[in-house]
């Protein structure tokens, strides 16, 4: 668990740049806009992840890597249905804090990948967490959330909701940057949106229409050509080995 300074240092900065602001400004563009608005901005974050890697030389931006990140863009915008929907609201400051959450999203994908090649992923997300927590706890001290007198159901929905919303996904994706490169990564992360239509059509009975459903095949089309190994480069799928 002891890390050099340098190192803890990327990760503090992870936690607070990356998974707190990324979840803060997600949220509060939720409220300024509306949840298409705010998903559709944030997921443009596979295209500044791509730009970043090609501008560092990490990357080459290959046909196969535009044509994936444009299909996954294009197929968010059906499934949310921004299209020809009045839903899709602009709001100056709902549309630039969905950007920053857009940037803290490919942020800690991009630090993420390159702290995860040297340590354990169990190692890293106890350090990102627990430095988003301290950064909260610093910015929202516990007597502020106390004033709220939040009812035992509100606690009991909070706790779960961190369970499975924030430290399950969270668990979850560092494994895969373990595996994967950021672009890669990010690209499947795009099933996000498309969960969440599938899961509100099956468990709620809502209905999903035709270009929902163009939308998945596309999101997923998209999956499929940023996961296959590009030929022409004889790039490998899996650049980092799992530590366990």
């Amino acid at each position: 668990m002891r890390l050099p300074g340098a190192d803890l240092g990327r990760m503090f900065l992870l936690g607070v740049l990356g998974v707190a602001a990324s979840n803060y400004f997600y949220y509060l563009a939720i409220q300024r806009t509306n949840v298409a608005t705010a998903i559709i901005l944030q997921y443009t974050a596979p295209v500044w992840v791509l730009i970043y890697a090609v501008a560092r030389g990490q990357q080459k931006a290959t046909l196969q890597k535009i044509a994936a990140v444009t299909l996954a863009l294009a197929g968010i915008s059906l499934v949310i249905g921004i299209f020809g929907s009045s839903q899709f609201r602009l709001d100056k400051l709902g549309v630039t804090v969905a950007l920053l959450a857009a940037f803290s999203f490919a942020f800690y994908n991009i630090g993420g990948h390159s702290v995860l090649a040297r340590y354990d992923r169990w190692t890293v997300l106890l350090y990102v967490i627990m430095s988003a927590s301290l950064f909260w706890v610093i910015i929202n001290p516990p007597w502020k959330i106390a004033a709220a007198h939040y009812s035992g159901a509100q606690w009991l929905f909070l706790e779960v909701f961190s369970l499975i919303s924030v430290l399950a996904p969270f668990a979850f994706y560092f494994a895969g940057l373990q595996h994967l490169e950021p672009t890669r990564a990010i690209v499947v992360s795009c099933l996000e949106p498309v969960f969440s239509i599938l899961i509100a059509a099956i468990a709620l009975g809502e209905v999903m229409r035709p270009a929902q459903g163009i939308g998945i095949a596309l999101v997923l089309v998209a999956i499929l050509v940023v996961q296959s190994p590009d030929r022409k480069l004889r790039e490998p799928v899996t650049v980092v080995e799992p530590i366990e």
